[in-house]
């Protein structure tokens, strides 16, 4: 499990009811494999259409807990900021200018709609994407590392803030992260 330390601006409630929806991803993917295990031996070809259904599901579960898992880590240790030396800081120099990585994530993220900012590294071309994904399994950039993810479902702050005052929940994200792990995450991809 995740070691946070007390998050400023998100409260120990919210990240219970987070870690709780967390944690029922990862049942959900337990459960999803032992049941398409379970099906393949009692009947393969007899349960092949179920086999199936469970697989498609298997995508929703699985990229649900992938992506908390990359969420609460960014938040382990504790705050750290940005290098402004690091790669990571250079790429983003590069891609988003004057206007600046955390300015663009944060323009991305007042798109209307529920669901992720991912930032991801493209080695082909040293640089970052920073997208919003809708539903987490879905509309991913494919082969992509994932270096940030900023969860914008409202589960993800509503003990804290109202959906108008999602703001003040990004603002909170961004006070807590820890930058070194994105710049390594960013450095190993590229």
């Amino acid at each position: 499990m995740f070691e946070l330390p007390v998050l400023e601006g998100i409260s120990g409630k919210q990240v219970d009811v987070h870690l709780g929806l967390y944690e029922g991803y990862v049942k959900q993917v337990n459960l999803i494999m032992e049941k398409i295990q379970e099906l393949k031996e009692a009947d393969s070809d007899g349960n092949a259409y179920v086999i199936a259904e469970l697989r498609r599901r298997f995508a929703f579960e699985f990229d649900g807990m992938r992506m908390h898992e990359l969420y609460f880590a960014q938040f382990e240790v504790g705050a750290v900021a940005l290098n402004g030396k690091s790669a990571l800081a250079t790429a983003a120099d590069e891609k988003y200018g004057e206007q600046g990585l955390v300015d663009h994530i944060k323009e991305v993220a007042g798109s209307r709609g529920i669901g992720w900012v991912v930032v991801y590294a493209d080695s082909n071309s040293n640089t970052l994407h920073t997208i919003f994904v809708g539903n987490h399994e879905v509309g991913h950039l494919a082969g992509l590392p994932i270096i940030l993810v900023l969860d914008l479902w409202e589960h993800a702050y509503m003990v804290d803030y109202m959906p108008a005052d999602k703001k003040n929940y990004i603002d909170a994200f961004f006070a807590n992260i820890n930058w070194s792990l994105v710049e390594k995450r960013f450095e190993a991809a590229i």
